[in-house]
């Protein structure tokens, strides 16, 4: 299952000039994907850590520096694509220190609207979701809420939000309509945005 999965490089030996190594957060492993196959990068590995990371930020620097030294002697470059993701500036600091770029941004939802259009914004009472996050609302949000057993504890956690925003990465109706019934189960307001791979494009693409 793609929410947990750790797509690794573990025993490759990569050959020839220009092999770059994505060390990702497995929340962007689909969209990673889509976009090397839609574009011809072959040159261009993927190391996912797992997405489960983001419910403990404070052990995802480590992460991604054990996985830097495990494979950067086998790749001519490596490029984390991670935002800030609640490390509070830590990841990008370890990453100068390590010599190495990463994706701009303070989160995924920034980068898939645009950095620029979301902080534009300023929207301070909105709940994000992309398309990863649909498919496992349950496993990244509902269950570690606890509200699987506690409904009650609903609108203590989501009182202060007005509007689930809907970041659609692809163009998918049940997609759609299954962000709908979280936006209701939540007691929000629903938007969906069509924001497809933002940021993340261009910064693949400089690569």
């Amino acid at each position: 299952m793609i929410a947990d999965a750790t797509l690794t490089t573990e025993g490759l030996t990569p050959t020839g000039k220009g092999r770059v190594l994505l060390i990702a957060c497995g929340a962007l492993a689909r969209e990673i994907l889509d976009l090397k196959a839609a574009n011809g990068w072959d040159h261009l590995d993927l190391q996912c850590l797992p997405a489960i990371l983001h419910n403990t930020p404070d052990k995802i620097v480590p992460a991604v520096e054990a996985a830097v030294g495990r494979h950067r002697a086998h790749y001519d470059d490596v490029f984390v694509v991670y935002a800030d993701c609640g490390t509070g500036g830590h990841l990008f600091e370890k990453c100068n220190e390590l010599g190495i770029e990463m994706v701009q941004g303070p989160h995924c939802y920034s980068f898939f609207e645009g950095n620029a259009e979301f902080a534009a914004r300023e929207e301070m009472t909105c709940f994000y979701l992309t398309d990863f996050l649909v498919r496992q609302f349950d496993a990244f949000v509902w269950r570690p809420l606890g509200l699987d057993r506690h409904p009650q504890l609903r609108d203590m956690y989501f009182g202060n939000y007005t509007t689930l925003v809907y970041q659609a990465q692809t163009d998918d109706p049940a997609l759609t309509a299954l962000a709908q019934t979280h936006a209701t189960r939540m007691g929000l307001a629903f938007e969906r945005r069509f924001t497809g791979y933002g940021d993340l494009t261009g910064a693949l693409a400089a690569l």
